[in-house]
């Protein structure tokens, strides 16, 4: 049985219930995160509870629980899950009110953990490595609405998945305004070239993503160069090798762009990241 808390309360999931005049469901007005948790512990739980903050800073929205309660109620659904390893979703909406958009009009926000099991691609893709599209859908502007705010409305992201599942492809990659490489929809994305790893800079139009920053960080700990800096989709037909990460999508290796095969030469760089983070994992450098 998949567990869920709301507002702190835990619940079976087949059982939760919230209003229809949320407007986090109305308007997709609200926030969230996505964990991970292996072997009953969360991963990098403290920077996503900072992401979090962030996000309904930028939105406007009064956390309706503090973050050490939030943190409790998350624990709690992972010792409470029937899975050592797992996926959660913590959504925070700006709470019940009447028709309209006016989010002076909604009461105190809701507070929701969803346990469940969540894999972005096949072992079969993820062994063999994806194969991504480039989207015609654009990456709204910093201006329209900053991607470093994890909010509820993911149309243009969906937008890009379904030109990806239209294709028969694994992923879509999705530009900025300006043509350079953005991200996936639900991912970031790092390229190889000559020794370096590359990856597009926040300010591109990428989420500021957790595993992200793992991956930077494990890069800086094995000496290996990078280069945050934009990217336009040539950079990724003529990378040595390519791979996505991210809390739902952990990471995963790339072997085609828009049907360019990669030059991939057994993806030393990528298995070298992919071996390091396994490691890591056992560890508990990435717990905190």
């Amino acid at each position: 049985m998949q567990i869920t808390s709301i507002n702190g309360q835990l619940c079976a999931q087949d059982s939760a219930t919230i209003s229809v005049t949320d407007h986090g469901f109305l308007y997709g007005d609200g926030v969230f995160e996505g964990l991970r948790f292996y072997k009953n512990r969360i991963l990098k739980l403290s920077a996503h509870m900072d992401r979090l903050d962030d996000s309904a800073r930028a939105l406007a929205i009064d956390l309706p629980m503090s973050r050490e309660a939030i943190e409790e109620a998350l624990n709690q659904v992972v010792s409470e899950s029937p899975h050592e390893d797992g996926y959660l979703r913590l959504i925070v909406t700006r709470g019940e009110g009447p028709l309209g958009i006016d989010p002076r009009q909604c009461r105190t926000g809701n507070v929701i953990i969803i346990s469940d099991q969540l894999a972005m691609v096949s072992d079969e893709v993820r062994k063999q490595g994806a194969r991504l599209i480039i989207a015609s859908t654009r990456r709204l502007a910093g201006d329209q609405l900053d991607s470093r705010i994890k909010s509820l409305n993911y149309l243009n992201q969906i937008m890009a998945r379904i030109e990806a599942n239209t294709a028969g492809a694994d992923e879509a990659v999705v530009l900025n305004q300006q043509g350079f490489v953005a991200e996936g929809t639900a991912d970031n994305i790092f390229a190889v070239k000559n020794g370096c790893l590359m990856t597009p800079p926040v300010t591109d139009g990428a989420l500021d993503g957790i595993t992200r920053g793992i991956v930077l960080e494990i890069a800086d700990k094995l000496s290996i160069p990078v280069k945050e800096h934009s990217l336009t989709v040539y950079d990724l037909f003529t990378a040595e090798e390519c791979f996505l990460s991210g809390t739902g999508a952990e990471l995963i290796p790339v072997r085609e762009i828009a049907g360019r095969a990669l030059n991939r030469p057994d993806d030393p760089m990528f298995k070298k990241i992919a071996g390091y983070f396994e490691e890591e994992l056992g560890k508990d450098t990435l717990f905190h």
